[in-house]
């Protein structure tokens, strides 16, 4: 008797919980059915963090996504970033390999090094050998956006270039084309950005990215946060 009793119970509160959790505006049932897309990235002076924070509000503009920020770790010692006069890092939390597989759509960002994603980024993705691996990126979409030094400097080649690291994770490679309609045309001033993503310029480190530019990122956020979120729900 006592037994049966403990199973009802049991039951119940079971049941109880499975119902506030699916109650609407349950943070728990939030999470675990918004579309997750992660914006990670590496930026030594700001510029490719700000493409990002836009990137961010971009995606967290489509209703039922979740859009989160990370930044790699960083590979150079405090003395010599201070002798590169590098700003503070923010207080962004430090992604590792693993929170990727987390995420239903990632965003890759990073500023270019002779025409190629800087060694911070790449260290980074060196260290996901385990979820290659075990496929665990496989199918998921991904983009990508940077910063270059001039017009000359990599806007096409730092892109292109990070493309191998997706494909052989097996990831989806979603460039935004020329969705940003007339901004990706605009002849009357310096712009970022190409086909593969939203760019900027960070010149000899002074110019900030533009309005046109953070208005492409933003656009970035939301083009591959409505993807993602068709692909989760066809899933």
């Amino acid at each position: 008797m006592r037994q049966h009793f403990l199973f009802l119970a049991s039951k119940y509160f079971q049941t109880e919980k499975s119902q506030k959790l699916m109650q609407p505006g349950s943070n728990s049932h939030f999470s675990s059915m918004a579309t997750k897309v992660y914006i990670a990235y590496y930026s030594m002076y700001g510029h490719v963090e700000k493409l990002a924070e836009e990137i961010k509000k971009g995606a967290s503009s489509v209703e039922g996504v979740e859009a989160k920020l990370w930044q790699v770790p960083e590979t150079l010692p405090e003395e010599v970033l201070a002798k590169m006069s590098a700003p503070p890092k923010s207080d962004v939390p430090i992604i590792s390999p693993q929170d990727l597989a987390e995420a239903d759509g990632l965003v890759f960002g990073f500023p270019t090094r002779f025409g190629m994603m800087a060694a911070q980024f790449k260290a980074f993705l060196d260290a996901t050998g385990g979820l290659w691996r075990t496929q665990q990126l496989a199918g998921k979409p991904a983009g990508i956006f940077y910063s270059t030094g001039s017009q000359g400097g990599g806007q096409e080649t730092t892109p292109l270039t990070a493309i191998t690291q997706l494909v052989h994770h097996g990831m989806i490679f979603v460039p935004i084309g020329y969705t940003f309609g007339a901004g990706m045309f605009e002849m009357e001033q310096v712009k970022g950005g190409t086909p593969y993503g939203a760019g900027t310029y960070a010149g000899d480190g002074s110019r900030q990215p533009t309005d046109l530019e953070l208005q492409q990122a933003f656009h970035q956020g939301k083009y591959i946060a409505t993807i993602t979120k068709k692909l989760k729900g066809s899933a």
